[in-house]
C-alpha cells in the first residue's frame, strides 16, 4: 500500500493506493526521444516539484561489510556499512525520481548541463551510491582510492553497451557516455565483490535522487500532468501523477513499504 500526498495550489489531496511494486532487476525502459527542442522554456509557464521519500515496516538491520581482503580499502578506519537501505528518521535515500510521460515541451527538452556526473570509489565504495545522467549524457569514473578498482556496469537496454574497465590507484578518470533510457543499471567492482552502485539514465533533464533526509526537488518543469516514477533499489517502483502549476511548487510525498 502507498500513499500519496499533493499539494495542488495550496489544496491538500490525500489518498491511498494499491500499487504494485516491479522488481528493479529489469525495470521497463523507455525509448529515447530522437526529437528535441531547442526552443528555451519560457520561465513563466514553469513550476517545481517537490517531496520526501518515506519509509515504513520493518527496516532490515544495516550489514557491516568486511573489506579486509584489500588491506588498502581499510585506510580510511573501519569496516564501511552496506548501502541498500539508507533510513534516517524514517527517510529513505537514494531513490530515483524521474519523468516518465508529461507534456512534450518536457519529453523533448534539452539538457541543461553537459558537466558528466561522476561516479567516484573511496574507501572501497562507490560513491554516491545511486546516480542519475539524462540519456546521451556522460558519466565520469574516478579512483580515489590506492588500490585498482574495476567498473563493471550490467545494462539491459540495447544502446546502452555494458563497460568492463580498470581505474589504477588515484588514475586518470575515464568517461562513457549512456545514450538510452534505463533505470537502476548496475555497477560492480570485479575486484572488491562488495562494491556495487546504480546508474540511471533518464529520458528527460527532469529527475532526483533522494538525499539522506529523503527530500528530492525537480526544478523548472514545463506546466502540465506527469507521471511521476520512483524507483528503489530494493523496493521496486511507484507512480502516480502529479499536475504542476506555473511559477509553483507542487508537493509530492510518497511512502515505500519494507517487506
Amino acid at each position: 500500500m502507498i500513499r500519496l500526498s499533493v499539494d495542488l495550489a495550496g489544496v491538500v489531496l490525500t489518498t491511498t493506493l494499491a500499487l504494485s511494486l516491479t522488481a528493479c532487476k529489469t525495470p521497463a525502459s523507455i525509448p529515447a526521444d530522437k526529437t528535441r527542442t531547442s526552443a528555451p522554456l519560457d520561465p513563466a509557464t514553469l513550476g517545481n516539484l517537490t517531496g520526501t521519500i518515506r519509509l515504513e515496516g520493518k527496516v532490515p538491520a544495516p550489514l557491516k561489510i568486511d573489506t579486509t581482503m584489500d588491506p588498502a580499502c581499510g585506510l580510511s578506519g573501519g569496516n564501511p556499512m552496506a548501502e541498500q537501505y539508507v533510513v534516517h528518521d524514517g527517510k529513505l535515500a537514494n531513490a530515483y525520481l524521474y519523468i516518465k510521460s508529461g507534456p512534450a515541451a518536457a519529453m523533448n527538452a534539452t539538457p541543461t548541463s553537459n558537466t558528466p556526473v561522476v561516479l567516484d570509489q573511496k574507501g572501497c565504495l562507490y560513491t554516491p551510491h545511486v546516480i542519475a545522467v539524462m540519456a546521451g549524457g556522460s558519466v565520469e569514473f574516478r579512483n580515489s582510492d590506492p588500490t585498482m578498482h574495476n567498473i563493471h556496469t550490467m545494462p539491459t537496454t540495447a544502446g546502452n553497451e555494458p563497460i568492463d574497465i580498470s581505474v589504477s590507484p588515484k588514475g586518470t578518470p575515464k568517461a562513457k557516455q549512456f545514450t538510452q533510457p534505463e533505470a537502476m543499471i548496475p555497477v560492480r567492482c570485479n575486484n572488491h565483490p562488495w562494491m556495487n552502485a546504480f546508474i540511471n539514465v533518464s529520458p528527460t533533464p527532469f529527475f532526483a535522487i533522494s538525499d539522506s533526509a529523503g527530500h528530492f526537488d525537480i526544478k523548472g518543469l514545463p506546466a502540465g500532468t506527469y507521471t511521476l516514477g520512483a524507483i528503489h533499489e530494493k523496493l521496486g517502483e511507484q507512480t502516480l501523477q502529479i499536475t504542476v502549476q506555473p511559477r509553483s511548487t507542487t508537493q509530492a510525498n510518497l511512502v515505500f513499504t519494507a517487506h
